[in-house]
């Protein structure tokens, strides 16, 4: 059997293409049109939120595919931030009472002069994405 030779600028293209594919998912969705004090405060509004729903380390959530409340402990917050509908969303990495790696989405929404985050969806759980429908 004869074995092909691949050009070295094939294979350079064909690396650089797979570490797209294998980088693309762990990069956040970000509007940069979102950008100075409105940034700022979508991230304080989320930060405050947090802070609220955690009692001592934990915020906790309700998980609805799985029917459970989890506890969480916040790893970091994302710096990506999209709009959807009335909505800006933006999401942060938490970890679970199981260890396992959570994703939040956050939900932040004008009101008035003033950003509040009103919800907290999970998004992936351990890197497998969960479907939700925003209107």
């Amino acid at each position: 059997m004869k074995i092909a030779k691949i050009p070295g600028r094939v294979r350079i293209g064909a690396l650089a293409v797979l570490s797209l594919i294998l980088v693309a998912p762990a990069l956040a969705a970000d509007d940069p049109s979102i950008k100075g004090s409105l940034r700022e405060n979508i991230q304080s509004s989320m930060h405050e939120f947090i802070n609220n729903q955690t009692i001592g380390d934990n915020m906790y959530v309700y998980d609805a595919v799985a029917g459970k409340l989890l506890r969480l402990r916040l790893e970091k917050l994302h710096d990506g931030i999209v709009k959807k509908g009335d909505y800006y969303v933006s999401c942060a990495d938490f970890e679970d009472q199981l260890g396992r790696k959570i994703d939040i989405d956050f939900m932040v929404r004008e009101k008035g002069n003033r950003l509040i985050t009103t919800q907290a969806l999970v998004h992936s759980v351990e890197g497998k994405k969960r479907k939700y429908h925003l209107e």
